[in-house]
């Protein structure tokens, strides 16, 4: 299972390069894809297409070809396979009948856009996170889904489409509009945007310029902090000092300081240090 850009073709590991080299045969979610990738990297293999409506099918010819003694790589299009993309039911398929599966780790738009969000577990903050990928299109059950994602209190991670994405942004403003929200737009590619700001603020956000409506999406919903963190009001000399630090270093690293600075509690800076951070960007 071999790990893939998800925009950056820098972003190949050595491993992965060595691994596709090594294959008999790679089998992948597109073959248009897969080949533009191999081409990129002076490789010429068999592709197999193993993608989400043959997966059950296509497996087993890759197990053909592995219990003949060959090597099959897997990749999805971009990232890691059988994570959002196909590759599961191969795993599940390749395991049962005895083979060795080796993950290769690479490139993730999920844990990527965790660590742009900075929305690692704070004291306060439950820990972990929850990746719910794309959510069901239909009207009824996508409601269900954004209701019970938005009183979720860990971080969550969600995937969506361009044409989808302001309506997202006005189902999250209702539904958890004090919720700090990181929008990835076009994850390590020329024109990579991260904005964090209040759900309630995505909209307007969006509706600025046409460019933050275009591309691939991942978004981070930050976890929740307690009820009882929710009065952020500060005294205004530590304010603005705060107000200076967010300006001039990372989100962690102003609050690391303000904390030592003015002795009081992280999680209340953490929430005005998102907030003066989204009113900056």
């Amino acid at each position: 299972m071999v790990a893939t850009p998800i925009g950056n073709l820098a972003d190949f590991t050595l491993r992965a390069i060595h691994a596709l080299a090594l294959a008999d045969a790679v089998a992948c979610e597109d073959t248009r894809v897969s080949a533009g990738l191999l081409r990129h990297l002076g490789l010429d293999k068999p592709l197999l297409a193993v993608h989400e409506h043959n997966e059950r099918e296509a497996a087993e010819r890759v197990l053909e070809r592995l219990a003949r003694g060959e090597r099959v790589a897997y990749v999805s299009d971009a990232g890691t396979p059988a994570i959002s993309d196909p590759g599961a039911w191969l795993v599940a398929r390749a395991r049962a009948a005895g083979h060795p599966v080796h993950a290769l780790p690479g490139a993730s738009a999920v844990v990527t856009a965790l660590s742009a969000a900075g929305d690692g577990p704070l004291p306060g903050q439950t820990g972990g996170f929850v990746f719910a990928g794309f959510l069901p299109a239909k009207g009824r059950e996508r409601g269900a889904a954004l209701a019970a994602l938005a009183a979720e209190p860990r971080s969550v991670v969600l995937f969506e489409a361009p044409h989808r994405i302001e309506a997202l942004a006005q189902a999250l403003a209702q539904a958890c509009a004090a919720r700090p929200v990181t929008l990835c737009r076009e994850l390590t590619k020329q024109f990579e945007q991260v904005h964090t700001a209040a759900a309630e603020a995505l909209p307007a956000w969006l509706a600025e310029e046409a460019s933050r409506r275009r591309g691939e999406f991942v978004v981070v919903l930050h976890a929740q902090m307690p009820a009882a963190a929710a009065d952020t009001g500060l005294a205004e000399p530590v304010r603005r000092q705060l107000q200076v630090l967010v300006r001039e270093l990372p989100l962690k690293q102003a609050v690391a300081l303000a904390v030592e600075l003015s002795g009081l509690p992280r999680n209340q800076l953490y929430d005005e240090a998102l907030r003066l951070k989204s009113e900056s960007d």
